[in-house]
Formats: C-alpha cells, structure tokens, sequence
C-alpha cells in the first residue's frame, strides 16, 4: 500500500516537482555504470570543495596542491603508481570473488601472509642471496601467492564445507596475519631490537626505473617498480578469464543464479574454494611486491590499508578488471597526497565522500529516476 502527502486545498506545493524510482527490468546499458561512477566521483569532488570552503580553505588551491603532489612530475607520478601497484591486485582479487557474491574482506590478512610468506625466500633463505635475480623474484613471488591462497583456503573452506559466513572469517583473519606478522618482526627476526628484519640484499629488490639512472639520467628518482606489470598483467588476464573462460562463465553464474547454477551441474562448493584461494594469491603477490619493491624488509604496517582499501576500489570499478586501474591510481594519489596536504585527515575525507557517492549512485544502475511535476 503506498500513500501520496497532498497539499492542502487552495495551497500550491513548496516544491513543484517529485522524484519517481522504477524499477529497470530490461538489461542495464553498458556506459551506464561507468558513467555513474565518473559522475559520482565529480560530484564528490564538488562537495569536497564545499567543505573546504566552510572550513575557511580555498578548495581550487587544495585540489591544485594536490594535483602537484601526485602528477605534477614524473617523480610525483611514480610515487603515485608504486602506491596504486598493491590497490590494482587486491582490487582485481576482490573484483573477482565480488562478482561471484563472496564477501572477501580478508584481502589485508591476505596481504600480510603474502609478505611473510614472500620473506621466508630472504630470511631462511630458501633462496640464497647469490642467485640470479630472477629466480630470487620469482620464488618470491610464488610465495606471496601461495602465502594469500593458503590464507584465503580457510575461510573458503569453512564457507563451502560448513556454510560459515565468509564476511566474519576474512575479517577476523586480518588481525590474526598482523599479530603473526608482529610475532615474528618483535622476537626472532627482529633487527637490533627494531620492529623489522634486516633489510634484505639487492637480489630480492624488485626491478625499478631508478636502477637505470647511471645509463639514463630520466630515470633519477622514479621509484617505480616492476610490480606495477604484475598488476597490469593481471587485469589482462582477469579479463580473459571472467568474458573468455568457462571458469568465469561458472563465476558469474553462480553470482547471478545459484539455484540454475547447481541444476546445471557445476560445483559451487569448489568454486568457492578456488575463487577465495585466487583473490587471496592476488592479495599474497601485492605483499610480496611491497616488501620487495618499495619497503626491502619484513616490518610491522607494512600497509597503510591497502586490503580494505582494495575493497572500495573494486566497488568503485564496478568490478571491471581494466576500471580497477583507474580508481587504483585514483586512490593511489589519495594516498600520496595525504602525506603531504594538512591536515592530513583532508584526503581521507575525499575518499569517504568519493565511496558514499559512488554506493548511492547504484540507485542509477537499478532504478530509472523520473522528475515529475506534481499535480
């Protein structure tokens, strides 16, 4: 039963006009999402300003130091890529279960154990420091990922096997892989006393552009690594698997249609595991290519959020593997910029207000938004 708030007789309404919601039933046009998002995101932007305004800033200055701070140079601009590198794989990891309506919010947890699991080649060493580069950065790079799967396998498993709520097991897990991670930077490989390892020799340092300086001078103080074709790499293949394989085929309509999905003979229970083990490795390689990238060590905060961080980013992307790009570097100079506009909660509030304003305009995407005049 609906009801209709008339005025009363003789009085003309205050507002002339009303909002009507209806319900899309044909099939969503494929700019819309895109183009509700850049809106969102522009709108966001103009409400930042306002704040800024009211609490006596000049928004054009704010958002001109902040446009310096994070593309005014090439070295502004590899910062900003090296801290959008670790968004685009846990981006991508989460798009992927998301898509398949598993709630993985154990994409922080994931990239810890990818760290630690990643060090181990240093630390034990599984591989020793005179070995060629590249199979030092590889084997670290399996570990990582083995280290996020193994730790995406548990709340997989518990959810295929038992039903458990898969939001509750990868968030609690994330305190569980800091402590560990703590555990072990605290006591038995802590260096001198301090709250990290030893810094680990070249050999297990990520490829970066200012390795080439002495030959090309450009390159002076660009600290962008090689991680970075990890993650563009693994777009391209994301999106191969979700519009070209059976396995994304599977993944989407599981996501869509359970029900037909398990009339149709494919194995849900399986696919849970397997996805939640996938966005885990995808975590686990973003840790490894922090430690071995940017930080060169084991230590505690290791990350400034990027697994919860990565969340938001899938759901701003709409879950479009080459869209995760785009908001990683958006968020990616959120970050830059926090260390440098003050005070420094200004571009965390930029991103909230860009997440509201994204999650509400899926109202878009499902309703068609009519302006009506009232009668």
């Amino acid at each position: 039963m609906t009801t209709t708030a008339t005025a009363p007789e003789g009085r003309r309404p205050l507002i002339p006009f009303r909002l009507e919601f209806e319900k899309r039933v044909e099939d969503v046009p494929r700019w819309l999402p895109a183009a509700t998002s850049l809106g969102a995101v522009v709108v966001a932007f103009i409400i930042s300003g306002v704040i800024l305004s009211i609490i006596g800033a000049d928004p054009l200055r704010v958002f001109r130091f902040f446009y310096q701070a994070t593309f005014g140079s090439w070295a502004t601009l590899s910062d900003t890529l090296v801290k959008a590198t670790p968004l685009i794989m846990i981006g991508l990891g989460c798009a992927m279960a998301f898509r398949m309506r598993l709630w993985n919010i154990g994409a922080e947890g994931q990239f810890y154990m990818g760290a630690f699991f990643a060090s181990l080649v240093v630390l034990l060493p599984i591989i020793p420091p005179e070995s060629p580069k590249i199979v030092a950065i590889g084997a670290m790079a399996i570990m990582g990922m083995i280290g996020g799967a193994v730790y995406g396998f548990i709340p997989g498993f518990l959810k295929a096997r038992f039903n458990v709520n898969e939001i509750i097991t990868t968030l609690m897990l994330n305190y569980v892989a800091v402590l560990w991670n703590n555990f072990w930077i605290f006591d038995r490989w802590s260096d001198a006393g301090f709250q990290m390892t030893p810094m680990f020799e070249r050999t297990y340092w990520l490829p970066r552009l200012a390795d080439l300086a002495r030959e090309y001078p450009v390159f002076s103080g660009i600290t962008l690594h090689l991680g970075v074709v990890f993650g563009l790499l693994a777009a391209v293949f994301i999106w191969w698997v979700m519009e070209r394989s059976r396995w994304g085929y599977e993944i989407k309509l599981i996501g869509d249609n359970p029900q037909a999905a398990r009339y149709a003979g494919i194995n849900i229970a399986r696919n849970v595991i397997l996805l939640l083990m996938f966005s885990g490795a995808l975590a686990g390689l973003a840790g490894m290519s922090e430690i071995s990238g940017v930080v060169h060590r084991l230590q505690e905060r290791i990350s400034p959020g990027y697994g919860f961080t990565g969340i938001i980013v899938a759901w701003l992307a709409k879950l479009n593997p080459f869209a995760v790009i785009v908001v990683s570097v958006l968020f990616g100079a959120l970050i830059v910029a926090g260390r440098e506009i003050q005070p420094s909660g200004l571009a965390q509030l930029i991103q909230g207000i860009t997440l509201f304003m994204v999650i509400s305009s899926d109202v878009l995407i499902r309703y068609r938004v009519r302006l009506v005049r009232r009668s």
